[in-house]
């Protein structure tokens, strides 16, 4: 199977501005927002039936995808990840229907993986040579693989505090690894300046179409997974917030295609305290966040102080009537190692997070005990042990 013909529309003009996918697309051009992929139509219910022969991985789902006729995409073997009963942690939270979605398996070690194999893929067959990313670890260890993979190059700029195992992995995978004092939007100006020197293709976070694309796949394989239904409700660790984003446009698109049955999930996003835009923005009812002053916790991919997304997420939330919450670090490494000691789950800090985040949703009541729960952890524990 091979992906319907494609076009890229803005996100926020009005009336919505579309423009074609040829070349090496950025954000939009009049008013800077990200673009998103719109398909002619989507595959019909029948091709379900195809899926039983293709591999367990996310290029499975390739009709959903942006490939072109004929066209191999640049893998490692992403997705297919598992969808793990966490009963020991739900009996002790007092959670009956308790689920992850264990990224870490992905061969980079997180759900980064998925977006940068799309964003290559496309970028390589546009012609580019050469990659450059922010990040604040996962995201570069992934272009550093996927760049490899397609045999070209890429340059990443991360704060001087990541963790020393991801570090090592973005040099192992060949990246030209630059530190720098301060957090990932500091890195992402470092990013701007070196793609307009260059001409290096910039994949930063919702800055080229393409790796929401990826992360769609995160909600099209749970969905397979749960025979083509889903939760009641979704708990995800937001920093850039492709994954929300791009599981929303997921869920849409398999409502509007007949391949769902029963509702959509409220989708709940979690970030730390120490640096939470997303949340102040939905408990104050804003549009937009607005830039965390001083941003600091220990879920590296947390620490996004200004996502340029928040208006995709808080859409996202709001139209699925789901929520946000903020969790201590305490409170997410202790998380974190429940879900490694009670369910041998290699959680991350972010992966953490979304654990504390069901808790204390659970607590004001806005989740019950009796519904289905998915959170998803979304890198290796072990990329952030020194």
């Amino acid at each position: 199977m091979t992906a319907l013909p494609w076009t890229l529309e803005c996100s926020a003009c009005v009336p919505v501005r579309t423009r074609s996918a040829e070349g090496l697309p950025g954000v939009c051009d009049v008013c800077g927002a990200p673009y998103l992929v719109r398909y002619e139509s989507a595959p019909s219910p029948e091709h379900k039936a195809q899926l039983r022969r293709q591999r367990w991985t996310m290029w499975r789902y390739d009709s959903w995808l942006p490939l072109a006729p004929g066209e191999h995409p640049v893998t490692l073997g992403e997705g297919g990840t598992p969808l793990l009963k966490a009963t020991r942690v739900g009996a002790r939270h007092g959670f009956e229907q308790l689920w992850v979605k264990d990224e870490s398996t992905n061969p980079t070690g997180s759900f980064k993986a998925r977006g940068l194999a799309v964003a290559v893929t496309r970028a390589v067959a546009g012609g580019a040579k050469a990659f450059v990313i922010p990040t604040a670890g996962n995201a570069g260890v992934a272009l550093a693989a996927y760049a490899t993979r397609a045999g070209v190059t890429a340059r990443v700029y991360a704060p001087n505090e990541t963790p020393r195992p991801i570090r090592e992995q973005i040099r192992a995978f060949g990246g030209d690894l630059q530190l720098l004092e301060g957090h990932i939007g500091d890195c992402g100006i470092a990013v701007r300046l070196h793609a307009a020197n260059t001409g290096a293709v910039d994949v930063s976070t919702l800055r080229e179409p393409y790796r929401i694309e990826g992360k769609k796949t995160l909600g099209l394989e749970l969905a397979e997974q749960l025979g083509w239904t889903l939760p009641d409700a979704i708990i995800y660790p937001t920093g850039g917030g492709t994954g929300l984003i791009g599981m929303w446009k997921a869920f849409q698109e398999l409502r509007d295609s007949g391949w769902l049955r029963g509702a959509l999930p409220r989708m709940f996003t979690v970030q730390a305290e120490g640096c939470a835009p997303v949340v102040r923005a939905f408990e104050t009812n804003a549009e937009r966040s607005t830039p965390w002053e001083n941003p600091t916790t220990v879920a590296a991919g947390l620490r996004v102080p200004s996502p340029l997304g928040d208006r995709l997420m808080l859409r996202a939330l709001r139209e699925s009537k789901g929520g946000a919450v903020a969790v201590s670090d305490g409170a997410l490494q202790q998380a974190a190692k429940e879900l490694q000691t009670l369910e041998g789950v290699d959680a991350s800090p972010e992966g953490g997070a979304a654990l504390a985040g069901a808790i204390e949703l659970k607590r004001r009541g806005t989740i019950q005990a009796g519904e289905r729960v998915v959170l998803f952890n979304t890198g290796a524990g072990w990329l952030y042990r020194a």
